[in-house]
C-alpha cells in the first residue's frame, strides 16, 4: 500500500480551497494576500510531508524559511481588508520581510536558536494581528458587510493558530531537550494538520469576505465633512434607503464613507455612539426591513428575498433576522400575512 503522509492530505484540501477561490469571482487583486497565503500553506505542508514522511533530510533548512514566511504573509493579508489610509508606510512593510533573512543568518550562525526564534516570531505577529482587529469587525472596512463577522472571526482564528504553532515549536525543542527528537515527526506532523489547515480555512474565509472592486461612480468623495453624530446618521440613512445602497451586497465600510464623504472612522464612532450597535448590525437593520416588506407585499420565496435585500449567505440571514425580529423569515411571514400560507 502506498503510504501517504497526513501533510500530503492537508495540502490537498488546501489545494481545493485555492482552486475554490481563483475559480469564483472572489478571486480579484484586493485578494492577493490570501491567495498567496493558501499557496505558502500548501508549500509548507507538502514539505513536512516530504520531511518526515519521506525522510528527505535536506528539507530541514528549507522548512524553517518556510514557516518564517508565514506570519508576515498572516498579517499583510488581512491587513487587505483594512483601507490603505491607515495600513502601514514603505518602511514597516520592508521590516515584515526581514523574518526570513533572520532565519537563513541563523542557519548559518546560529541553528540552536532557530526554534526559539520562530517562538518568538509566531507570538509576535500573533499579536500584531489581534491589534489590527481590537475593534472588531468594524476594523475590516474593506470587508463586506454580510462578512465582515465572518472574516473577524477568521483574523481571531488565524492569530491563535499562530500561537498554536509556537507551542508545537516550543514542544519541539523540549522533545530535543528531553528525549534527543524522538517524538519530533509525530509533534510536527499534528502541528501541520492543526496550524497549517487554520491558517489556510480562515484565509479561505477572510478571502470570500473581500469586496469586488469598486465601480468607478464609487470613488468620488464629496467635498464637505458632517461635524455632528446625527447629522452623520441622516446622510447615512438617506443612501441606504433613498439610494437602495443597503441592498448593494459588496458593501464595505470604506465604499461607504466614500459615497457619504465622511471618514469611515467618524462614521463607525456615530453608529456606535447613538445606535449602540457596530455599523455591520446597523446595515443589517435596514436590509432586514426591505426583507420583510418583500415577505409582506410579495410572493417571492425567502432565498429571493434575502439577496433581493443584499445579504448573500442564508446563515447569516437567518441570524441577523431572528435577532431583529426574534423570529425567522418563514415564521414573521405567517404572522403578517395570516390569509397565505409562507413560502420557504
Amino acid at each position: 500500500m502506498i503510504f501517504i503522509p497526513l501533510p500530503f492530505v492537508v495540502a490537498l484540501l488546501l489545494l481545493i480551497l485555492l482552486t475554490v477561490v481563483l475559480r469564483s469571482q472572489e478571486s480579484s487583486k484586493g485578494n492577493r494576500p490570501f491567495l498567496a497565503l493558501i499557496g505558502l500553506c500548501i508549500l509548507q505542508s507538502a514539505a513536512v510531508g516530504l520531511r518526515w514522511g519521506y525522510d528527505i533530510a535536506e528539507l530541514r533548512y528549507l522548512l524553517p524559511v518556510l514557516a518564517s514566511c508565514l506570519p508576515p504573509l498572516v498579517l499583510a493579508s488581512f491587513r487587505s481588508l483594512i483601507q490603505p489610509d491607515v495600513s502601514e508606510d514603505g518602511s514597516v512593510r520592508w521590516f515584515h520581510a526581514a523574518p526570513p533573512f533572520g532565519i537563513l543568518v541563523l542557519l548559518l550562525l546560529a541553528p540552536e536558536l532557530i526554534d526559539a526564534a520562530l517562538i518568538l516570531l509566531f507570538v509576535g505577529y500573533a499579536l500584531a494581528v489581534l491589534n489590527l482587529g481590537r475593534s472588531g469587525p468594524d476594523a475590516l472596512d474593506e470587508a463586506r458587510f454580510d462578512s465582515a463577522v465572518a472574516a473577524h472571526r477568521a483574523l481571531v482564528i488565524a492569530a491563535a493558530s499562530l500561537c498554536l504553532s509556537a507551542f508545537f515549536d516550543f514542544a519541539i525543542l523540549m522533545d530535543f531537550e528531553w528525549n534527543k527528537g524522538a517524538n519530533v515527526a509525530f509533534i510536527v506532523s499534528n502541528g501541520n494538520l492543526l496550524g497549517l489547515l487554520l491558517i489556510g480555512l480562515t484565509a479561505f474565509v477572510a478571502a470570500r469576505a473581500q469586496a469586488l472592486p469598486a465601480p468607478a461612480s464609487d470613488m468620488a468623495q464629496a467635498s464637505s465633512v458632517a461635524k455632528q453624530d446625527r447629522e452623520v446618521l441622516d446622510r447615512i440613512d438617506r443612501l441606504l434607503v433613498d439610494q437602495k445602497l443597503s441592498r448593494d451586497e459588496n458593501l464595505t465600510l470604506s465604499r461607504l464613507a466614500r459615497r457619504a464623504g465622511i471618514p469611515a472612522r467618524q462614521i463607525s464612532g456615530a453608529v456606535n455612539r447613538r445606535a449602540g450597535k457596530n455599523v455591520s448590525q446597523y446595515i443589517n437593520e435596514f436590509r432586514i426591513a426591505e426583507a420583510c416588506r418583500l415577505l409582506r407585499e410579495t410572493d417571492m420565496s425567502v432565498t429571493t428575498a434575502m439577496f433581493e435585500s443584499g445579504f448573500q449567505t442564508k446563515s447569516n440571514f437567518n441570524r441577523e433576522f431572528r435577532r431583529v425580529t426574534s423570529l425567522s423569515p418563514a415564521s414573521w411571514r405567517e404572522k403578517n400575512r395570516p390569509s397565505q400560507s409562507s413560502d420557504v
